[in-house]
This record gives structure tokens, sequence and C-alpha cells, in this order.
């Protein structure tokens, strides 16, 4: 039988990375879910791994990253982990 929190698993694409546009929002980087049927946006937490990046080549709002999706919700947003930036880092 699957639940509920199986389908909304599924929506989000927990345990699947998937490309994402970051923007700053708040305070906080976060992106527009890809899926349409995905009922939260991403907020990305280890934004840390961002700013330990070289000063010369800072990833800006707008930048693309993959993120893996987490099995969290934080500030009505599912947690996405940067696995990759789309400059290879």
């Amino acid at each position: 039988m699957t639940s509920i929190r199986d389908h909304l698993a599924e929506s989000l694409g927990v345990g699947e990375t998937l490309r994402v546009v970051l923007e700053e929002r708040d305070g906080r980087l976060v992106a527009d879910h890809p899926r349409e049927e995905s009922p939260l946006d991403i907020v990305v937490e280890d934004g840390e791994r961002l700013a330990a990046q070289s000063a010369d080549e800072p990833l800006e709002t707008g930048g693309e990253v993959d993120v893996e999706i987490q099995e969290r919700i934080v500030d009505g947003r599912v947690v996405g982990r940067i696995v990759d930036t789309a400059d290879g880092s």
C-alpha cells in the first residue's frame, strides 16, 4: 500500500539529484523546484560550500547547481544538498 508520504517523496524527488538555478530570498539560497508536480520549492542549506569558493569565481544568484533532495522540510521548502556546481566544484 502506498502512503501519502510516499507520494509526497516521489513528487519532491527525495534522494534524486536535480539541476536548479539558485536565487537569494530572505537571506537564504533557494530554487524553484524543476518538477511541476512538486508542491514545494528547494532551500539549499550548505551555502557555506559556495562561500568557500575562490573570490575570483563566486557563484552568483542565477548560478546552476546540482542538488540532492533530502527528506527534510525547512521553512516550507524541501532541503537540497549541493553535490556539484556548474563549474564542477
